[in-house]
């Protein structure tokens, strides 16, 4: 077995893990119509009991890079950057927005098939709409940070850890503050961890099965 094979078989087993675990995780929330689940409301008394003007500005700015134009503004330079010809940066830029966009789709039809309910308003530090599982922010700061990741494997060079580290944290956190604000469970931010972790490894399980390549743009 080729080593790109091989790795397109651990990425379709994280997959297929990733995705019955959020599948399992869903189906409690479902039977738990309106109810948080364990541990569900302790953190949220806890993030508002703990929650000062200063803080929750902070939060507010961390939750906003989550969502909107700058996760496909960081993709697009992200590809740009990637490819060593004019072509690679078009196609490495347009495909990496396109799997965001793709899991977006898919995690909103999700989130109305399950409509589950936020927290109170009254525990709410900051504007949210819609349902609540999985969070969208969490979902599409995972989704990007991994494509992120991925766009710094396709150069072909050695990718620093410090930077995956800084996008890894950077992901980790914007799930958090939707639970430091109050408009999400940490369900919620559990299943937008656990739903872009199945989107991702799905996604790259294709790509190297489709190409045959070890992670490397074609020249």
């Amino acid at each position: 077995m080729t080593r790109s094979r091989s790795a397109a078989r651990t990425a379709g087993w994280l997959a297929a893990v990733a995705a019955a675990l959020f599948a399992l995780l869903a189906a409690w929330v479902i039977r738990s119509p309106g109810r948080p689940l364990p541990g569900d409301t302790g953190l949220t008394h806890w993030s508002r009991e703990h929650r000062p003007a200063a803080a929750a500005v902070l939060a507010r700015l961390i939750t906003d890079t989550g969502t909107g134009v700058i996760p496909y503004a960081l993709l697009l330079l992200a590809g740009l950057l990637a490819g060593h010809t004019a072509r690679q940066r078009v196609t490495t830029a347009v495909g990496l927005a396109l799997c965001l966009a793709a899991g977006q789709a898919v995690r909103w039809y999700v989130m109305w098939l399950i409509a589950r309910p936020r927290p109170a308003v009254a525990d709410w530090a900051t504007h949210a709409s819609r349902w609540s599982f999985p969070s969208g922010h969490t979902s599409t700061a995972t989704m990007t940070a991994g494509l992120l990741i991925a766009a710094l494997f396709l150069r072909g060079s050695r990718v620093p850890r410090t930077a995956v580290v800084l996008v890894a944290a950077w992901c980790a956190a914007v799930g958090l503050t939707r639970v430091y604000l109050g408009v999400h469970w940490f369900s919620d931010v559990l299943g937008g961890w656990l739903f872009a972790t199945a989107w991702l490894s799905l996604v790259t399980c294709g790509y190297l099965t489709l190409t045959g390549r070890n992670g490397r743009l074609p020249s």
